[in-house]
């Protein structure tokens, strides 16, 4: 039987306006959604486009050379994510993560680095700037990100051993241009390196504890996560989800972990220390149960995808057009339009304050019915 082709253009339709409705306070730094968490942390994808295949995230039957991906004129400008940023975090944005697709093909992507790093919170703190690769460009850019201001890199790996790891990425990319990236990145001082391992059981359930071995004692944070039933393109079966407990069960075969409290609030990552002979933690891995555990109830992220539009959840399935607020176009004379810092400040309010997501909470009671011919939003779009 063919393998079922599933188009995802309807990410691409642009979202009502957001400037209606009453003016809401000025930003405190405080805003808070529906359910009471705070806006922390925002995630930027700066590109849909990936040098990878990998078939939990961008299979090469769906994102093959006919795929269209977005034109250069519809993702977002550099100024423009950066006069976002600064509304956000006059929200309370502390964090920001670029993501992508692979955020270092995006070119240039140092001079948008350098932008974001003159930013200040509200209490003129840096903001803790980040970024999630594939690894595969870390070698040669890490000293030039490094020296725009961004301050760690998290890269994803899904094995050690070269045929499980092509068979996973299915570009032929080799482990050792991965691992001579993260070397890079420690080398100039882009960390703590997280490294994040997506599991699939039958696929590469076998690399769990070389992987373990590699890293521990490297300074590297090892993390394992649940394959996730993110979008409609990757075909997710949940007999190949490897739960987290099988996972830390696998480890404990070899290792003796002890438990590590949560690092931040919203941490998706439960922690474990490697212990040494007097029981001392020397390392850690993290293990995140994106679906064997409900994870919503203190989710302080927002995502902005590449051309502009703000998700309020991984899985959510439509997104909010911050870039039509952005480029409202002219008026019936002709006259460009403008929009102030002060009604994105609104909107974002507006969009935040009604939010009440909690998909993975609700994934346990079946309560997940989509509108009518609208799926949730793929991964690769908005980041992970």
């Amino acid at each position: 039987m063919a393998e079922r082709v599933i188009p995802i253009t309807d990410l691409r339709q642009h979202a009502p306006s957001l400037l209606a409705g009453a003016a809401v306070p000025a930003p405190s730094g405080l805003l808070s959604d529906a359910l009471g968490r705070p806006l922390r942390d925002l995630r930027i994808s700066v590109t849909d486009r990936c040098n990878f295949r990998c078939s939990y995230c961008m299979p090469k039957q769906v994102f093959d050379k006919h795929y269209e991906f977005l034109p250069h004129a519809e993702l977002l400008s550099f100024e423009e994510i950066t006069r976002l940023t600064r509304v956000f975090v006059a929200h309370g944005v502390q964090k920001i993560r670029l993501t992508g697709g692979e955020p270092l093909l995006r070119r240039h992507l140092e001079a948008l680095i350098a932008m974001l790093a003159e930013i200040r919170t509200p209490t003129g703190a840096a903001l803790d700037l980040t970024l999630t690769t594939n690894g595969s460009l870390l070698a040669r850019k890490a000293q030039a990100l490094k020296d725009a201001g961004l301050q760690r890199v998290t890269v994803s790996l899904d094995g050690l051993d070269d045929a499980v790891f092509k068979r996973m990425n299915d570009v032929d990319f080799p482990v050792a241009d991965v691992l001579a990236g993260i070397e890079a990145a420690r080398a100039v001082g882009l960390g703590p390196i997280k490294v994040n391992m997506v599991v699939k059981r039958g696929t590469n359930d076998d690399q769990i504890l070389p992987m373990a071995r590699h890293f521990r004692g490297s300074g590297v944070t090892l993390r394992f996560i649940e394959y996730m039933d993110v979008g409609a393109t990757n075909g997710w079966r949940m007999d190949e989800v490897m739960p987290s407990a099988a996972v830390l069960a696998r480890l404990r075969e070899e290792f003796v972990l002890t438990p590590l409290s949560p690092s931040v609030t919203g941490e998706t990552a439960e922690r474990w220390g490697y212990a040494d002979e007097n029981g001392q933690p020397q390392g850690e891995i993290g293990l995140i149960s994106s679906v064997t555990q409900a994870f919503c109830g203190d989710c302080n992220r927002a995502r902005l995808s590449t051309e502009g539009k703000l998700y309020t959840c991984l899985f959510a399935h439509r997104g909010h057009d911050l870039r039509g607020l952005l480029r409202p176009g002219a008026d019936s004379a002709g006259q460009a339009l403008t929009i102030s810092d002060e009604q994105l400040q609104d909107a974002i309010a507006r969009l935040w304050g009604g939010r009440a997501d909690r998909y993975s909470q609700l994934r346990a009671t079946n309560a997940l019915p989509l509108p009518d011919g609208e799926r949730r939003v793929e991964m690769h779009y908005i980041g992970g």
